[in-house]
């Protein structure tokens, strides 16, 4: 968006216009979202050159911050805020709670006006329906697994073979826990989980086999 056609802001309750911009990639430069915030009479701007990720987002919260009620924060494009529609909600949601206008240059989106607070009441309408959406999918698709027959969530850390052997092998009083664990490539907690008997201190033990049965002789 060209800076020349962007008339000064008027800040909400007298307070000052705050710029935030915002590059993700190493071939991005922030002169013209700069340019563009200062035309619109930003007197003071933060901009990340990092991604969008929260952690690296020092100086959106920098600018979050530094407004205070009555201020406006501007940002070139709605992208540059948030990296997802959730988040932008967020974002903008909190702003508003504290009495903090939001303005998008490049959408002509000002939450302080009857239209631009209709256009986020939809954004975050929809936000929700979708979330629901989800939501409802992933229920159907677990009801529809389990009546299949089909086990749900993460697979055991041992199968019945796995726990079978390693009674087996702790019958044997000369094996340890530790040893036995590392065997069949699992901790020792794994371990004392299924066989909970030897958290009592006692060792599993294996039934003699019956003694064989000789037929009688035949007359």
């Amino acid at each position: 968006m060209d800076s020349d056609t962007q008339g000064l802001l008027e800040p909400v309750g007298g307070g000052w216009l705050i710029g935030y911009a915002r590059v993700s990639t190493k071939g991005q430069i922030l002169d013209r979202q700069i340019a563009a915030l200062e035309a619109a009479g930003c007197s003071r701007i933060f901009a990340d050159k990092k991604s969008g990720k929260n952690a690296e987002r020092e100086e959106l919260w920098k600018a979050l911050d530094y407004a205070r009620e009555g201020d406006t924060l501007v940002v070139p494009a709605l992208d540059r805020l948030g990296r997802s529609i959730q988040d932008l909600i967020s974002i903008v949601a909190g702003l508003r709670k504290r009495g903090i206008g939001f303005t998008s240059l490049h959408e002509s989106l000002d939450t302080t006006t009857p239209g631009g607070r209709l256009v986020f009441h939809v954004f975050a309408a929809l936000a929700e329906f979708i979330r629901e959406l989800i939501v409802q999918g992933t229920h159907e698709g677990i009801a529809a697994a389990r009546a299949r027959g089909e086990r749900i969530g993460r697979p055991p850390a041992m199968t019945e073979e796995q726990i079978m052997h390693a009674r087996a092998l702790l019958a044997n009083p000369e094996a340890t826990v530790t040893s036995i664990a590392k065997l069949l490539g699992i901790s020792r907690t794994t371990l004392y989980k299924y066989v909970p008997e030897l958290k009592a201190g006692h060792r599993p033990s294996i039934p003699a086999l019956p003694a064989p049965q000789l037929e009688a002789p035949r007359r």
